[in-house]
């Protein structure tokens, strides 16, 4: 696999609201299936980190911001959520996060 250079990713802050991208690139990935094209909360920036899907296939990663990302229940899973205002946080990197209107 042949590393490709994205095009830069702004910082995201907490409490910003974000959307993750709905994307289903080939290959390993590190972020659920199940939160792609959901939206939360942004809790907090992690820090910066290689991106483990690049050294997965052992190329030089990029480093990247690393977000902990809030969930509604009933966002994730639907209104018929046993408990919908509980919340699942998930950590994801920004290049997999886009902001909403």
């Amino acid at each position: 696999m042949k590393h490709t250079v994205n095009p830069p990713v702004p910082d995201f802050c907490a409490n910003e609201t974000v959307r993750v991208r709905s994307d289903i690139p080939p290959g390993h990935v590190r972020t659920p299936y199940y939160l792609r094209g959901k939206t939360g909360v942004v809790e907090r920036a992690l820090g910066e980190f290689p991106n483990p899907e690049d050294l997965a296939y052992g190329v030089t990663a990029m480093s990247g911001q690393l977000l902990r990302v809030r969930f509604d229940m009933a966002e994730v899973w639907g209104d018929e959520t046993e408990n919908p205002t509980d919340v699942l946080e998930a950590e994801i990197y920004a290049h997999w996060l886009e902001r909403t209107p």
